[in-house]
C-alpha cells in the first residue's frame, strides 16, 4: 500500500504525524516514531514567553499582554514550569535532523511580532524542515471587534512569511464567525497549510477549594466531527494544505480525516494512553482498510468524501442537520 501524502509542499511516506505534544521534547522519542512509521514530527511548541524570560525581558510582555484581560499576568507560568529552553529546543531541531529522515517541523507558540519573526527565522536556521503557529491568544477584551481580531492573526502570517522561506502551517480555532472566508484568507495571505483546529486548553473549577485547576484531558474520537465538517468543506477550495488534529485515537479517524480531504492527520493523545509504539498499530489497520476497500494509495480515496465529491454537497449543510433530527426520533 503506498501511503504517501504530500503536506504543505513536503514529501511525506505517511498521512500519519504526530502533533505538537511533549512527547518530543526527547530525541529517542522521536527517533521512536520515525521507526513505527510516523510521517513528521511537529515538535513540542516553544513559548515566547519563556525566551523573554531567558532574556529578561518578561516584565515588557506582560505590560504589552495584560490589556487583554485584568487576570493576565497570573496565567504566565514561571520559567520552572518549562521544560526546555530555547537554546535547546534549536539544538533538539539540529540533533533530530541528523538522526531522522521524516520532516521535522518546529512549532512556535509567540505573542509579537517581534518574537514571531525572531524566533522563526531561528527554527529555519537551526534546519526545521516547516514551522507550526500555534496562535493561543483569547481576545478577552470586550471592545476588540472581530475584523481586528482576523486582522491580527493576518498581519502574524505575512510578518513570518516575510523572513523564511521554509512552508508554514497556521493552527487555526473554531471559534471565528465565517470560518470559511477566514480560513481563504489565512491561505491567500501565505499560510501553507492550515492545521483544524488549535484546542484551546481551557480552566476548570474545583467548587470546593474555589480554585482555577489547569489539568489536561486528552481529546477523544468524539471530537472529530467538528474537523472534519470543514476540512470535507475546504477541501480544494483554498490553496493551503489541510491537516486535521483533533480525536485521532485510532486509524478510523485517520481514513475519516483522509476521506474529507485532509493531507494528514495528526495525533498526541493517543500516543500518552497507548504508548509510542501504537502508530505501527494505526499504520497496520489503515492499510488492512485500504486493502479491504480495493485503494492501492492514500490519492486514491483522498478527498472522496468532501463536499466537492459527494453526491449530495447539502449534506454538509442545513440539510444534515434536519436528518439529523429526524433519525434521531425515538
Amino acid at each position: 500500500m503506498d501511503l504517501r501524502t504530500t503536506y504543505m509542499g513536503l514529501e511525506l511516506r505517511s498521512p500519519i504525524v504526530v502533533s505538537a505534544c511533549p512527547l518530543s521534547e526527547d530525541l529517542d522519542n522521536i527517533l521512536k516514531m520515525e521507526d513505527h512509521g510516523a510521517g513528521a514530527v511537529v515538535l513540542f511548541s516553544l513559548f515566547e514567553e519563556q525566551i523573554r524570560q531567558e532574556h529578561a525581558h518578561y516584565d515588557a510582555i506582560m505590560a504589552a499582554t495584560n490589556h487583554m484581560f485584568a487576570e493576565a499576568v497570573d496565567f504566565f507560568p514561571e520559567l520552572d514550569d518549562y521544560h526546555v529552553g530555547s537554546a535547546q529546543y534549536l539544538e533538539l531541531i539540529r540533533q533530530a535532523k541528523e538522526r531522522v529522515d521524516m520532516p521535522v517541523i518546529a512549532s512556535l507558540n509567540g505573542i509579537t511580532n517581534e518574537g514571531w519573526i525572531q524566533y522563526a527565522a531561528e527554527m529555519e536556521a537551526a534546519g526545521a524542515d516547516g514551522l507550526e503557529m500555534n496562535v493561543f491568544w483569547i481576545p478577552a477584551d470586550i471592545r476588540l471587534r472581530g475584523e481586528e481580531v482576523e486582522a491580527r492573526y493576518l498581519e502574524i502570517i505575512r510578518a513570518v512569511k516575510a523572513v523564511v522561506q521554509i512552508p508554514v502551517a497556521f493552527k487555526l480555532n473554531p471559534y471565528f464567525s465565517g470560518i470559511a472566508h477566514f480560513a481563504d484568507q489565512v491561505s491567500r495571505n501565505g499560510a501553507d497549510a492550515l492545521v483544524l483546529f488549535n484546542r484551546f486548553y481551557q480552566p476548570d473549577f474545583d467548587i470546593h477549594k474555589l480554585k482555577v485547576l489547569h489539568n489536561l484531558r486528552f481529546s477523544d474520537a468524539a471530537e472529530i466531527r467538528l474537523p472534519l465538517l470543514w476540512i470535507a468543506v475546504l477541501y480544494h477550495r483554498i490553496g493551503a494544505s489541510l491537516a486535521a488534529t483533533t480525536g485521532v485515537q485510532s486509524a478510523n479517524e485517520v481514513v475519516k480525516y483522509l476521506l474529507a480531504g485532509a493531507d494528514v492527520a495528526m495525533t498526541a493523545s493517543a500516543l500518552y494512553k497507548y504508548g509510542i509504539g501504537y502508530l505501527k498499530n494505526m499504520h497496520h489497520d489503515l492499510k488492512e482498510w485500504m486493502q479491504e476497500m480495493g485503494f492501492t494509495s492514500v490519492e486514491a480515496f483522498k478527498g472522496v468524501m468532501s463536499q466537492q465529491n459527494i453526491s449530495d454537497p447539502v449534506a454538509y449543510e442545513r440539510a444534515n442537520y434536519i436528518h439529523i433530527l429526524e433519525n434521531a426520533k425515538p
